[in-house]
């Protein structure tokens, strides 16, 4: 059943969002409170468990001027997981459209973006990772594409580094999962609070994965056997996916 959309009046809005002073504003403030407490709750009683009414609570909302921002636990739940999964997937889409950069400007670019942006959402983090088996159908389908959209543009790139003899001749998609595990990790053990610690770790990190996957080599103008043979034996690899067609480098 459709719960009727009420008037929004200051009655219903949070004290710490009333001081937005526009309508425009008190909305993201509003609604920057409700994810801020869903995901509270989320982390303490689990997906399954929270209520909206809950969430209600939490914020200092009626339920029925809950409505006027949310229209379910499901939607509000799919917005934490757009705002975790798609927001990566755009910033490393658009760093590998980017002219100005190689294949390691192109790697350091974007493992700094996932880690900043580990950074600052590690709450929400941890609240997805435990929630996975929760998810409804939908969310879940989102959830999954980003993560293959993630890892599709970093493999990309790490195919761009290999050909470009800048990077070691492995497995790109092992390669990119590595990346992303390290990356990830951040989230259990990271405290945040202090903007220019989090990009000192963040350019730490990103100096990692740079090194992870750079050739040792790259820059000898008389590669060594061993060298020569494991670029073979990569170009080799790549042609027998490309002429079985079974795509096994692609993201699942």
């Amino acid at each position: 059943m459709t719960s009727p959309t009420p008037k929004d009046t200051s009655e219903d809005v949070p004290a710490t969002a009333v001081k937005g002073g526009r309508s425009n504003s008190r909305r993201e403030l509003v609604e920057r409170e409700i994810m801020e407490q869903a995901t509270r709750l989320f982390a303490e009683k689990g997906l399954a468990s929270t209520t909206l009414q809950d969430i209600a609570e939490a914020t200092g909302l009626t339920r029925p001027a809950l409505y006027h921002y949310v229209a379910n636990k499901d939607e509000l739940f799919s917005r934490l997981v757009s705002e975790l999964a798609e927001e990566p997937a755009v910033l490393l889409h658009e760093i590998n459209q980017r002219t100005d950069l190689d294949a390691v400007g192109k790697v350091h670019e974007m493992a700094m973006s996932i880690a900043l942006h580990q950074a600052q959402t590690l709450d929400r983090f941890r609240v997805l990772i435990r929630s996975e088996a929760e998810l409804p159908a939908g969310v879940a389908d989102t959830y999954r594409q980003s993560r293959r959209r993630v890892l599709k543009e970093l493999v990309a790139v790490m195919e761009e580094g290999i050909g470009a003899g800048q990077f070691r001749p492995a497995d790109p998609r092992v390669s990119a999962l590595g990346i992303v595990g390290m990356l990830n990790w951040i989230a259990w053990w990271h405290h945040p609070g202090d903007a220019e610690a989090d990009r000192t770790i963040a350019r730490q990190l990103a100096d990692m994965a740079v090194h992870s996957v750079l050739d040792p080599d790259a820059g000898s103008t008389e590669p060594g056997a061993d060298r020569v043979i494991a670029q073979m034996r990569q170009g080799l690899d790549y042609l027998e996916k490309s002429v079985r067609g079974d795509g096994s480098s692609s993201p699942r």
